[in-house]
């Protein structure tokens, strides 16, 4: 029997018997990037969707450097995470370096340009669809993308699963500031890097088989989102299904 073929049998044995070590990585990623996409979901469609209706000075500034945040490598992210996290950092005191709270803020400094430029984009949309319509009944900026953004909720829900995606597969920005240090900061990303490089490849695929179904499940749920929306918009009436209607 092969390397690869004993490697995948032993994966297959470790993801279905519960291995603690395996399932304790797979639920510190789970922790991280979940808390990450809550605090950077919480502050992105707030900002995207007041960047949807406003209109100021430099705001077209303001979308380029967004659009730009979304193509920074996590490495860069995590880069500056640690300078400022370091002892010799502006919040060095804190002691957050190579800590669950380090690995938490890079996260969600990588995800947040993402929901605020996704839902930016969404509430511009439905703004040059309802924005008249609004403002004729007296709604201000602020009222507007609350309205415009709750009547597109179920594309943010799109958007906040894809941000999750995004967080939990990522290697770069964790691996700096968390230090990949066994039974703290590692979690599915940075042990799969560490332990292909040791050679343990039975781990090493048990623990890439389960992002795989993390990302798959994800997939999956983002697609019955968009058939349920598709759905939902189909049955609702009026100019503004769940706002006006």
């Amino acid at each position: 029997m092969s390397t690869l073929s004993e490697s995948a049998i032993t994966a297959l044995h470790l993801t279905v018997s519960a291995d603690p070590a395996l399932w304790t990585i797979v639920g510190r990623s789970l922790s991280v990037s979940g808390t990450a996409c809550l605090l950077a979901c919480g502050g992105g469609v707030v900002l995207g969707a007041w960047l949807g209706v406003a209109r100021f000075a430099g705001r077209g500034a303001v979308l380029a450097w967004l659009n730009t945040m979304l193509a920074v490598p996590s490495v860069v992210v995590g880069l500056v995470v640690y300078l400022l996290l370091s002892r010799s950092g502006p919040l060095g005191a804190m002691g957050w370096l190579f800590t669950f709270k380090a690995m938490v803020i890079a996260q969600t400094l990588l995800v947040l340009p993402v929901v605020t430029a996704l839902t930016c984009q969404l509430v511009t949309d439905a703004e040059r669809g309802h924005g008249e319509q609004l403002q004729s009944l007296g709604a201000g900026p602020v009222m507007r993308s609350l309205l415009l953004a709750w009547d597109e909720r179920y594309a943010l829900l799109t958007v906040l699963i894809a941000s999750f995606g995004r967080a939990i597969s990522e290697v770069g920005a964790v691996m700096i500031v968390g230090g990949n240090i066994d039974g703290f900061t590692r979690v599915m990303t940075t042990a799969i890097a560490l332990e292909t490089s040791k050679g343990d490849l039975p781990l090493a695929l048990a623990l890439g088989l389960v992002l795989l179904a993390v990302v798959l499940a994800l997939n999956v749920l983002i697609a019955l989102l968009r058939r349920w929306r598709e759905g939902v918009d189909g049955s609702s009436q009026g100019a503004l299904p769940g706002v006006l209607a």
